[in-house]
């Protein structure tokens, strides 16, 4: 069952050939044998997974399933889950116990799905490669001495590894679509206000939002399903009608009827320096293979990708810097142990709490924010942020969506870029743009480099397009096999199984027991 998709898995428990507890242990072993080596997890309760995975197994037998009842996910550290540990990978959070559940955990609650655990993250979302966390960096399924991207890089490596057969992101800058291409999975960035940003610890609240991650777009869509709806608690959360996201998904190995009519976008602006041979190859060949159905393309003019960075790298902070002012050590979280006074505790707690990435980006917030420099730097920010999403609204009038590359590069090795602050931030080059719009956006597999690293093709949609955009990439993943390729840990989770299957010695009407 590593490889196995959410339908699938949702198909067996319908059928009654395994369980949710089935599953659900199943997915805990293999999280107790290869974590370690990963780290992609920083919380893990069996305990009260197994209870989640019960009552989801009474629920089937009551015959008041959903679609994917059972089945179980893994949830970036960044939500709160009533009664988890809720982290968001810093030190700042490492006692938090969070007294509620986020809007988007109640909503996976609601539909029946056992939580597997929490994962690994860039210390408040801030980091484009897994390095910054409290509690250690994450290794990529493919090459564990490499980064599996970022923030979302525990859930994209849980994911690749088959620790979890989903996942749930956050994408800012890019950090469900940069992780996804680096660990060759399927990640979705919906449009701004689809889902709730109710119970996400907040890192830039105008471009913060909450994704799923797994191996294909059909998964994708299902996930979404249960994600999206309107939120009273959330202010920026948009009251529309509900939508079947997996609605356009048919089956047919033909890229002719399901798209047609549909307009590519192609923008000479992700196609310049910076990006690597191997990824522009795969990339370019993803496209040509959307010549069979004979689809209009055009050179679309995009946001040129280096002001995307500088506005982001503006905004992002400045956000960062208001929405991090809670994290004083008063009310919950870390607190410095020795200090003479309050004005005291609050510097020691915050210099002791957070990292250096998000000191950095806390200093570079408040001067921006600062008299003086406010009208110099945040508001012309914000200006070009604007001509950003006027530059996408033109596109998409001779266009239906976007394609090019996720990331400029594959994976790189762990500490590369860690002592330069600026080749890290262009790892997410390809994908600021998107947020700054508020776009929806996802990156699925689309090949593979000389080192055998998983390359990323994104998909930019117009605003509310997610079930246009997801049927491109569904019907892409029909005609190629590139998502259905195996991470070494997850060659290696199949052997176990085989080996497991081997040395077991079957009963009489019981499973096979270990020799």
């Amino acid at each position: 069952m590593a490889h196995s998709t959410l339908k699938q898995l949702a198909d067996l428990l319908a059928t009654g050939k395994t369980s949710s507890v089935e599953l659900s242990q199943d997915y805990l072993g293999r999280i107790t044998r290869q974590n370690p080596g990963l780290n992609a997890f920083i919380t893990v309760d069996a305990e009260r997974t197994l209870a989640e995975a019960r009552a989801a197994d009474a629920v089937r037998a009551a015959g008041q399933a959903g679609p994917l009842t059972g089945v179980p996910i893994a949830h970036k550290d960044i939500f709160c889950a009533e009664g988890w540990l809720t982290t968001c990978g810093s030190k700042m959070l490492h006692n938090f116990v969070s007294p509620y559940d986020a809007h988007v955990i109640s909503q996976f609650k609601a539909a029946g799905m056992p939580t597997l655990g929490k994962t690994n993250m860039d210390e408040f979302a801030m980091g484009s490669s897994n390095e910054t966390s409290f509690y250690g960096p994450v290794k990529n399924p493919w090459d564990t001495a490499r980064v599996p991207g970022g923030s979302s890089g525990g859930s994209a490596a849980c994911v690749a590894a088959g620790l979890a057969p989903a996942a749930t992101g956050t994408d800012t800058g890019g950090s469900i679509r940069q992780p996804a291409a680096l660990c060759g999975i399927t990640g979705l960035k919906p449009t701004y206000g689809v889902v709730s940003r109710y119970g996400m610890i907040a890192f830039a609240s105008s471009l913060d939002q909450a994704g799923p991650m797994a191996q294909t777009a059909e998964d994708c869509g299902l996930l979404l399903n249960v994600m999206a709806g309107f939120d009273p608690r959330d202010s920026t959360s948009l009251e529309r009608e509900k939508e079947d996201y997996a609605r356009d998904l048919a089956e047919p190995h033909d890229l002719i009827k399901p798209l047609a009519g549909l307009r590519i976008g192609l923008p000479k602006e992700f196609f310049g320096a910076g990006l690597t041979g191997d990824t522009a190859k795969a990339v370019q060949d993803a496209i040509a293979q959307f010549k069979s159905s004979a689809l209009p393309r055009s050179k679309s003019a995009c946001p040129t990708p280096g002001l995307s960075v500088a506005a982001y790298y503006v905004i992002a902070p400045a956000e960062a810097s208001s929405n991090l002012s809670r994290f004083d050590g008063v009310r919950y979280g870390y607190r410095t142990h020795d200090y003479a006074d309050l004005t005291d505790m609050y510097e020691k707690t915050r210099a002791e709490g957070f990292g250096a990435e998000v000191k950095r980006r806390i200093l570079i917030g408040t001067y921006v924010l600062s008299h003086g420099y406010y009208d110099a730097y945040y508001i012309q920010a914000q200006k070009l942020r604007r001509l950003i999403a006027q530059d996408f609204a033109e596109a998409y009038k001779h266009c239906d969506v976007i394609l090019g590359p996720t990331a400029p590069t594959t994976a790189f090795k762990l500490g590369e870029k860690a002592d330069d602050p600026v080749q890290m931030y262009l790892s997410d080059i390809y994908t600021i743009a998107v947020n700054l719009a508020g776009l929806p956006g996802m990156s699925l597999p689309c090949g593979f480099d000389a080192l055998g690293l998983p390359i990323g093709l994104q998909l930019i949609g117009d605003y509310f397009s997610e079930a246009r955009m997801l049927n491109v990439a569904h019907q892409y993943q029909l005609a190629t096999d590139w998502h259905l390729q195996l991470s070494p840990i997850m060659r290696m989770e199949t052997e176990y199984k085989a080996l497991d299957a081997l040395l077991s010695v079957p009963e009489a009407g019981k499973k096979g027991t270990m020799v």
